[in-house]
């Protein structure tokens, strides 16, 4: 049913929807959440507990 999904032409459609709907300046803002939400899940998942990237730059 999901079979080819990730072939380049795919990608190309889901990145221009992407583009349309977030607009250029948004769109590495979205990348930047969306990579930090699922390193977040992933250390959950496996126990990991790291201060968030702002409590380490404030030095707490």
């Amino acid at each position: 049913m999901f079979s080819g999904l990730e072939s380049p032409m795919h990608l190309l459609v889901v990145l221009v929807i992407a583009v349309l709907v977030l607009g250029p300046k948004k769109l590495p803002e979205a990348g930047r959440a969306l990579g930090s939400g699922i390193r977040q899940f992933k250390d959950s998942l496996e126990g990991n507990d790291r201060p968030a990237a702002k409590e380490v730059e404030k030095g707490e």
